[in-house]
């Protein structure tokens, strides 16, 4: 049955790699390389699954499934508990391999690399975990400063003015030297989300943000999530099964007032560029937009949505 909305797979190229990140003092840009063979990343999708199937012993959880993410793009991911989401994140990160079926990230395939060199591709990625993963022995600014001291080797007052930096874009810059224990629910998924950002990935994953959060604090969280998109440009995949946080990011966007404010305002054109993607019996058994998704008359579909859309 063909899949509504459904845009076919662009071909990657699956030699192709990244230009390796390189910091000057209080930067961290991707260093521009045309000098050693590698690939403009430009024309090339950030993310694309061909074919891809996953199963634990005789659950299958992802069945030839294919979709591209273009550059800069968000998906929503959608689904049921249990029904793959966290899996296929897991396979973009490299964490897990694929049964069958080829997976590229920023032009590099990555289902068959050793494990160095996925640590490489990693850099260039951030992930939002369900359960925080927050370091309860460090602080903010250690939490957000890990990977740029720890596995970058960045200078620590480097360091400490790109904390400054992110915890200021997201409203926490005076809880800098507070401790994970001392902040609230809202205020941990926040700083996770200020730490992966930290590096300016071009890429960020998210994996139900919002689990277990009242929807006042959700939508703190997803302020954090809509500036992202708009203010920096990041490609994110946003899995939930929380259809209030994806219908919420889709229809609001960030404006910078001149005096440097940031405020989030509704914005009815998202709704019909935004992409969802929900995965059931592990297919995709959609992929377009907010109207669509609405409009569709799929069975599971009419039921998923009646039993999880707000009353609005």
């Amino acid at each position: 049955m063909p899949i509504p909305g459904r845009r076919a797979a662009a071909d990657a190229t699956a030699g192709a790699r990244p230009a390796v990140r390189a910091y000057d003092i209080g930067m961290l840009e991707p260093a521009s390389d045309t000098s050693t063979g590698t690939v403009p990343r430009n024309g090339l999708p950030a993310i694309a699954f061909d074919r891809v199937s996953f199963a634990f012993d005789d659950l299958v959880l992802l069945d030839d499934i294919s979709f591209t993410v273009p550059r800069g793009a968000m998906r929503f991911l959608l689904g049921a508990s249990g029904a793959g989401k966290s899996i296929l994140l897991k396979l973009i990160l490299g964490l897990m391999r694929p049964d069958s079926g080829t997976i590229t990230v920023n032009g590099q395939r990555i289902d068959n690399l050793p494990e160095d060199e996925l640590l490489r591709i990693r850099t260039d990625i951030g992930m939002v975990f369900q359960e925080i993963a927050l370091f309860d022995s460090l602080s903010v600014e250690q939490n957000v400063g890990y990977r740029l001291f720890e596995e970058m080797r960045m200078p620590r007052e480097h360091v400490r003015r790109r904390v400054e930096e992110v915890l200021g874009f997201i409203g926490l810059a005076d809880y800098i030297d507070r401790m994970p224990s001392e902040l609230s629910g809202g205020q941990r998924r926040r700083v996770a989300l200020a730490r992966a950002m930290a590096s300016k990935p071009s890429l960020l994953l998210f994996d139900d943000p919002t689990t277990g959060l009242d929807p006042i604090t959700s939508i703190t969280v997803n302020d954090e999530v809509v500036k992202l998109r708009d203010l920096e440009g990041v490609t994110a995949v946003f899995a939930t099964h929380q259809l209030r946080d994806a219908f919420y990011i889709a229809t609001h966007e960030a404006v910078r007032e001149a005096d440097g404010t940031i405020r989030i305002v509704p914005a009815d054109d998202k709704a019909t560029s935004a992409e969802f993607m929900v995965l059931h019996e592990g297919r995709f058994i959609f992929e377009g937009n907010a109207d669509e998704l609405l409009a569709s008359t799929d069975p599971y579909l009419k039921e998923f949505l009646y039993k999880t859309l707000p009353p609005w």
